[in-house]
């Protein structure tokens, strides 16, 4: 089987990184396109030996790019276009039927109550949503919460599959060695009770809430914060603010995966064939698939325009430049830099470390698709208080007894984890919870969505009631 893959952009984020770890875990020859922004991740995806082509989409508007993937879906003739993220199953579905492709599979990663990816869910947003969904033959949803969200909306439920996202079990296990170090590497006293919070730094994720709640906690509290995104100074305002800005430490975007071929875990010892370099089709931009990200420009994208929904491609909805490459260095609120990173490599600790060397994960996002992080917390052995994970409320609540619920509420958080740290540390082993949500299970899930995709006829669209195209 062959398949490619179109996702809006490739800087750090969620829905990335996990297209990045399933095609390590896919038995599937595959190929991706991002439509912009061909940032860290497409370099972590080359890196494991993906081809990527950027195709320097500039705005949402921007239908000259339409005709341009058409013709990379038909010369590539792929079986199987998955479509990732608003923008790229919009675009990505009509360019495959336009090139002849029947089998198309869209993930929908970010869909909730009130927004999608930071865009408001205006009846606009539905109708176009509506309208591509028809064109393709299944929707994944990444929780059964997911799933409702979709079936509400007006997509028919025998269109739906839930494959949840997957973590790589093995890699987030709690390393005591790796604690040590990355705390000594951070600056962080050894004794010192670490509140973590992993996530893109925007408002919707509401970091806010933890920085008033560590100015609540004793002094031997530290806020570990891992992500990059426009909040950050905002959030450093609130630190001075509250008084604790020596007492946040920004850490910037971490990798979830190393660079390098992925660990082999199919019965045949591989994981997935990959394709050879090459010249790319005629017609086509150059791809993004050198070491050193040389051979792909990276073209400057205009604003969105007006009543556009917003692009995901930087974290506040806007089609920039994209987020900056690699990781950042991490630096306290206050200004004041942490000590020499180097024996970790280049970029630093990555995720799975930065886990080891906190003692709670805090996740005040009111609203969420899957809950990601708190899903790789958990697999590192952590206590976990969250607002909304539903990974979790998918689960009976013994799955993951040491995650519980709190309001959005800075006073809540701060009780909360004053009793994680009175409490004292437990053992640090991944509950079932944790295991339920293996990569390798969520990669043999969505294997069987592909086989029905490239077998079944397309099933008629029912239309949706109500809506009206803006």
């Amino acid at each position: 089987m062959k398949a490619l893959h179109i996702i809006t952009g490739l800087g750090v984020g969620g829905a990335e990184q996990q297209l990045r770890l399933l095609l390590r875990h896919l038995p599937v020859e595959s190929e991706v396109v991002t439509l912009t922004n061909p940032g860290p991740v497409a370099d972590g995806l080359a890196a494991d030996g993906v081809r990527v082509t950027h195709l320097g989409m500039a705005g949402n508007r921007d239908l000259a790019a339409l005709p341009r993937l058409a013709r990379i879906v038909r010369r590539g003739r792929y079986d199987l276009v998955h479509t990732h993220l608003y923008r790229a199953c919009l675009y990505g579905r009509i360019a495959a039927r336009l090139a002849g492709v029947r089998a198309v599979v869209a993930t929908e990663h970010s869909l909730g109550d009130s927004q999608m990816e930071g865009r408001p869910l205006t009846a606009g947003v539905r109708a176009l949503y509506l309208l591509g969904e028809r064109l393709g033959r299944c929707t994944v949803a990444v929780s059964p919460t997911v799933a409702g969200r979709l079936a509400r909306w007006g997509v028919p439920e025998p269109r739906i599959a839930v494959v949840p996202n997957g973590i790589d079990l093995a890699r987030f296990a709690y390393d005591p060695d790796a604690r040590r170090r990355t705390r000594a590497h951070l600056g962080l006293p050894a004794d010192a009770f670490v509140i973590g919070g992993v996530g893109r730094l925007v408002p919707g994720k509401r970091f806010d809430v933890l920085i008033r709640a560590l100015a609540e906690l004793p002094a031997d509290c530290r806020l570990l914060l891992v992500g990059g995104g426009p909040e950050e100074p905002a959030l450093r305002r609130a630190a001075r603010a509250a008084g604790v800005a020596e007492r946040v430490l920004f850490a910037g975007e971490r990798p979830d995966l190393p660079d390098g071929p992925p660990c082999p875990d199919l019965p045949d010892g591989s994981s997935g064939p990959r394709l050879p370099d090459g010249p790319n089709p005629p017609d086509s931009p150059p791809s993004r698939d050198l070491p050193d990200g040389s051979s792909g420009p990276r073209l400057p994208d205009g604003p969105n325009p007006p009543d556009s929904p917003p692009s995901r491609d930087l974290p506040d909805g806007s089609s920039g430049l994209g987020l900056p490459d690699g990781p950042a260095t991490p630096n306290w609120a206050d200004g004041s830099r942490v000590p020499d990173l180097s024996a970790d490599g280049p970029s630093g600790p990555g995720l799975p470390a930065l886990a080891s060397a906190m003692d709670v994960l805090a996740a005040p996002s009111p609203e969420e698709a899957f809950g990601l992080a708190v899903v790789e917390a958990l697999a590192a052995g952590l206590p976990v208080r969250y607002t909304s994970c539903p990974a979790l409320e998918d689960l009976p609540p013994e799955a993951a007894p040491d995650a519980v619920r709190v309001p959005c509420d800075a006073g809540a958080y701060a009780r909360a984890l004053a009793e994680v740290r009175a409490a004292g540390p437990g053992p640090r082993t991944a509950p079932e919870a944790a295991r339920h949500y293996s990569i390798t299970r969520s990669a043999a899930r969505l294997m069987d969505v592909y086989t029905a995709a490239l077998a079944r006829p397309v099933p008629p669209p029912r239309s949706p009631q109500g809506v009206t195209p803006s």
